[in-house]
């Protein structure tokens, strides 16, 4: 990893979403979530590390009681392609037994990391599980599950910022940019 690697994959991207639009896509999905779950106390799951950034911008919005805590499934290990293999780095704690369960995450791909979490969720005791996403890629085949909350859809290509990385680079990005074609 180095700095001219970073400039490169960014040379080799154009921007897809402004800052301007994230700013008010994560406004709007505040206002579903809370319109939905403001009188449940929800747990309020965040998964590491993609999600630190999304789940930064959208915090400060769901203005009532909830509790907060973090879980790390990871497919991907700063690779542009994901392995099938995933691996629990931190595992939902006890306190999911009967709540609502609201998990936030960067952008859902093929949705097999998320029905991932969902299944042991609810495998787990939650009376009801959520899921909310800055991104989910617009792909040809079927998903297991779709988010309840999206920011955007993209298209299927490698898109970045706002958490989400390419190559672990470019992660503090207010804006969503793809890596164009020969990148």
């Amino acid at each position: 990893m180095n700095r001219e690697e970073a400039l490169h994959i960014y040379s080799h991207s154009e921007e897809i979403v402004t800052e301007g639009e994230v700013n008010a896509s994560i406004g709007r999905m505040a206002d579903a979530i809370r319109a939905e779950v403001s009188e449940d106390f929800p747990l309020v799951l965040s998964v590491m590390g993609g999600a630190a950034v999304f789940t930064g911008m959208l915090l400060p919005h769901l203005d009532f009681p909830l509790e907060f805590d973090y879980i790390h499934l990871t497919r991907y290990r700063n690779a542009i392609k994901g392995s099938a293999e995933m691996q629990w780095r931190v595992a939902p704690r006890e306190s999911v037994k009967d709540r609502v369960v609201l998990v936030l995450d960067d952008i859902l791909d093929e949705g097999e990391t998320m029905a991932a979490i969902r299944d042991r969720i609810m495998d787990m005791g939650a009376k009801r599980f959520l899921s909310a996403v800055l991104c989910e890629k617009i792909l040809s085949k079927a998903k297991p599950l779709h988010p309840d909350y999206c920011g955007f859809s993209v298209p299927d290509r490698y898109v970045f910022g706002c958490g989400m990385d390419a190559k672990g680079y470019w992660r503090n990005l207010p804006t969503i940019r793809a890596l164009t074609e020969g990148a």
